[in-house]
């Protein structure tokens, strides 16, 4: 349930609803709000405490409950938009944050030039996996740590943020010291494990989403996070499966304004792994940033033909070029930047 404090309540107010919770054994989530403080009751059977208990208490200005799986992810729980701050970058505010690199680090060099290259077009952070999770256990796996430190590299020289995907709850400590923000891709959507390992370091979050997974599955995989104290948390939607075989994945263009009206969390999508061929993603990212997505997320590489993975989705460096000067008119007609 939702407890909404009164305007200038007093501090011990705040902690005499605390303390009535936690008698009870439930958990206790704050949003320090500037107009008001709300606090969020958790538990498997808060439904089992009458609103009642909390609403009598002094400075306690209403009692909801929230019907929904996902609580902390909710608007219920927090009104206005979240902004997540990467490393100085700011994702859920006018501007529209674009993440452009290689699927996956190669060698220094490809990492290099990409790095340059997105960087003067206008990208503002830099993306590259290290670990990739892949169906076959015979496809190329990632350069693992040296692809980490490939990416510290790459961060130090060009001034950018970077985000490699974790696969693994071991290896959100190394990735901590490497990224500056998390990529829990979408086959781990639902890896709770990694998901609370995550939520620990605090570290900014990118949370993909599922490719059979609902939106309320989606937000409720957010709550994992954000139970554990991570507020820099960032939704991507990389398309579903559906019966639709002319692309990789549907883009669910949808799921951006639904977003937008059910939860306070910024999202950005990812082009590339929707579409799933070069041609398509100019169209399909120029659509989510018309929809509303705070941000894009695309896959670069200097020599597609000669990718180690996903060539076939990988924009050139002169297409991406391109696209950052059309995607830069459509962000302007919105009233946002780029």
């Amino acid at each position: 349930m939702i407890v909404e404090m009164e305007r200038g309540v007093e501090v011990q107010q705040v902690d005499g609803v605390v303390q009535r919770a936690k008698s009870f054994g439930f958990q206790v989530q704050l949003n320090m709000g500037t107009d008001k403080i709300v606090i969020a009751i958790l538990g498997g059977n808060t439904g089992q405490v009458p609103t009642d208990t909390f609403a009598v208490l002094p400075g306690v200005g209403s009692v909801t409950r929230i019907m929904k799986p996902y609580k902390l992810a909710s608007r219920e729980f927090k009104v206005e938009d979240s902004l997540v701050d990467v490393s100085g970058v700011q994702v859920g505010g006018k501007r529209v944050v674009v993440m452009a690199g290689p699927c996956a680090v190669e060698n220094e060099k490809q990492l290099m030039e990409v790095a340059g290259a997105v960087k003067e077009a206008g990208a503002a952070v830099l993306r590259g996996g290290a670990f990739k999770p892949r169906t076959s256990p015979f496809s190329f796996q990632g350069l693992e740590e040296a692809g980490l430190d490939l990416l510290a590299k790459a961060r130090e020289t060009f001034s950018m943020p970077v985000i490699p995907e974790v696969v693994d709850p071991h290896d959100v400590a190394r990735g901590v010291k490497s990224a500056d923000i998390l990529q829990v891709g979408a086959r781990n959507m639902q890896n709770f494990a990694l998901l609370t390992e995550v939520g620990k370091s605090k570290r900014p979050v990118l949370l993909k989403r599922g490719f059979s997974s609902t939106v309320t599955e989606w937000l409720t995989a957010a709550d994992y996070l954000l139970a554990e104290g991570n507020n820099q948390v960032i939704l991507g939607e990389r398309g579903i499966r559906t019966f639709e075989d002319s692309v990789r994945f549907s883009l669910d263009i949808s799921s951006i304004p639904v977003i937008k009206k059910s939860s306070h969390l910024p999202l950005i999508v990812d082009p590339s792994h929707a579409a799933g061929h070069y041609s398509l993603v100019p169209a399909i990212a120029k659509a989510a940033v018309a929809a509303g997505a705070d941000g894009i997320l695309i896959e670069v590489h200097p020599n597609p033909k000669e990718a180690l993975m996903d060539g076939l989705q990988s924009l050139t460096i002169s297409d991406f070029a391109r696209l950052m000067t059309e995607l830069k008119a459509i962000a302007r007609s919105i009233g946002r930047d780029l």
